[in-house]
């Protein structure tokens, strides 16, 4: 018989399965990757991650979760409670930037899937929404100040796509050989911020 297995345990092997899903679901896509290729990846039996997980999407969903956290957690601790609201702006901005180049994998499965079940999973919408709210806090900060006039959400929105479509870009290979990365984020930002009419940094 098996064995019981304690809350203790079960946290363990489902963090263990989304990583190995993690690096799975990024090598192969999702829609290539199986229950039996996710138990052998973890060297147990085919049936064993049902133990844990009613299906595959429920693994990615608690993978991307995971991956939302970990996002939201590095922009809430690059940006501090300290710092001016421009400064936290900047902040914002390099902890997005140093998270996505640290860990692609996770940054594409966040942004570059569409999980039509999500809704499905609390903890996945809950991640999404506290991620979602660090790349509107600092613009808040901002409109507070007196340094912005708008909505909050419109303008957080605005350097959202801009920095995705960029490190997007940058992490598919997609950006021309003559086009330096950083000199390109230089640009865009000057050009948005003036446009805002903000202080150049």
């Amino acid at each position: 018989m098996p064995r019981v297995l304690s809350s203790e345990d079960i946290e363990e092997f489902r963090r263990r399965l989304c990583v190995a899903a993690e690096a799975l679901f990024a090598e192969r896509g999702p829609e290539a990757v199986t229950m039996r290729e996710l138990a052998t990846a973890m060297g147990v039996s085919p049936m064993t991650p049902y133990r844990y997980f009613q299906d595959k999407d429920a693994i990615l969903a608690a993978v991307r979760a995971a991956a939302f956290t970990r996002f939201a957690e590095a922009l809430e601790a690059g940006v501090g409670p300290a710092a001016a609201p421009m400064e936290q702006s900047r902040q914002a901005g390099m902890a997005y930037i140093e998270f996505a180049l640290a860990q692609p994998q996770a940054y594409r499965l966040m942004f570059d899937l569409n999980q039509p079940t999500e809704a499905d999973y609390p903890d996945l919408q809950a991640a999404v929404a506290r991620a979602r709210r660090t790349m509107t806090v600092h613009v808040e900060g901002m409109i507070q100040a007196g340094l912005l006039q708008g909505d909050a959400e419109m303008i957080g929105h605005m350097f959202w796509s801009v920095l995705h479509g960029m490190l997007m870009l940058q992490i598919t290979g997609k950006l021309a050989p003559t086009i330096d990365p950083q000199a390109l984020r230089r640009l865009m930002f000057a050009t948005l911020l003036r446009g805002l009419g903000l202080p150049q940094p």
